[in-house]
């Protein structure tokens, strides 16, 4: 039974707002994480995420995903519907982490791409792409290649298309990492992410919060943290994307334990990589994260709930025949003359 000081901090949780209480940013996660996260070869600047285990995850994630995933299967396929609203073709496009596997499968066609470029950080996973390309026979021009989206080994001005599906979020410069896609891109190329948004595992992020607190009387790192939708439109132009354009989609996805959703993170390669990160998860912490998330959000078919807010987002590399907006000032008919040439819409 949780004791009442336990019960009172769950209702100041649940009462206030959430997110201030166990989501780092990464402002106030830089200075504590001096001592393990700092690239020292980077002008002292602190990072985030451990991109070697991250690249680990993704090795372990390899061999270990499904066949077919629908969470990653509905991202990807709404990333390339996108393709569908343009009206030219990409004949060369580079592909980057996190579901790249579900775009490739899911493309279909779409974009008018005649050479595919296949990245991964991690050699596992570009093994496994491999070895399902060999099954594959739809004529596409299909490369792989091991790289990094922090350190982009991609020529400048070579792709018309550069796309990540759920990959973006682990990396610890995010501007600095589309401004290396503008680069590689060729004038009026596309660019087309979707990345997790801060919503994403609210529940999960509110039990082991509770938990915790509950069992060890603070609270340290589990989850990372997240771009939140206002942020997107400000990491497009800081990239110096042109006609930048976000949408958010909202999936949620039932699972029979907090176990079964744990597993499936780790699967997609969603498990934590903060260099800040807690070492052990205590078993009780984990027993009682496990059962608060059941009574607190578990349906009446004894499944839970997860959410999972995608932020995708577009943004072309300037040309001369992109539209343009008109110099501030320079308009000849002001919107009260054209009020009295239409009339008012007031009754």
């Amino acid at each position: 039974m949780a004791t009442g000081a336990a019960v009172a901090a769950r209702r100041l949780l649940l009462h206030s707002h959430p997110r201030h209480h166990h989501l780092l940013s990464r402002h106030q996660l830089s200075s504590s994480a001096a001592a393990d996260g700092l690239d020292g070869g980077e002008g002292g600047r602190v990072k985030i995420f451990d991109r070697d285990l991250k690249r680990r995850h993704r090795d372990r994630a390899a061999w270990a995903m499904r066949e077919t995933d629908a969470l990653s299967d509905a991202v990807a396929d709404n990333l390339l519907d996108r393709l569908e609203d343009c009206r030219k073709a990409f004949p060369s496009a580079l592909c980057m982490g996190g579901s790249a596997g579900a775009v490739r499968r899911l493309l279909r066609g779409r974009g008018g791409i005649l050479r595919l470029t296949m990245m991964d950080m991690s050699e596992d996973m570009v093994k496994k792409w491999r070895e399902l390309e060999n099954a594959t026979d739809d004529g596409l021009d299909t490369h792989f290649i091991i790289g990094d989206e922090e350190y982009l080994p991609i020529k400048e001005n070579s792709q018309d298309l550069i796309m990540s599906c759920l990959g973006l979020h682990w990396t610890n410069d995010l501007p600095g990492a589309m401004i290396q896609c503008r680069l590689a891109l060729k004038p009026d190329g596309l660019f087309l992410a979707s990345i997790f948004g801060g919503e994403t595992l609210k529940e999960l992020r509110i039990a082991c919060t509770i938990a915790q607190m509950e069992r060890e009387g603070g609270i340290s790192p589990r989850m990372s943290p997240l771009a939140q939708v206002r942020d997107a439109g400000n990491l497009l132009s800081r990239a110096g994307l042109a006609l930048p354009g976000v949408d958010v989609d909202q999936y949620t996805v039932k699972y029979n334990s907090a176990l079964e959703l744990v597993e499936h993170l780790r699967a997609m390669a969603e498990a934590n990589a903060l260099f800040q990160r807690s070492p052990i998860l205590k078993r009780d912490t984990a027993l009682a994260t496990a059962a608060i998330y059941q009574s607190m959000f578990g349906l009446e078919d004894g499944t839970i709930p997860a959410t999972f807010q995608v932020i995708y987002m577009t943004g072309w590399k300037e040309h001369s025949s992109q539209q343009k907006a008109k110099t501030r000032g320079s308009a000849t008919v002001s919107f009260s003359d054209i009020r009295k040439q239409f009339g008012s819409n007031q009754d």
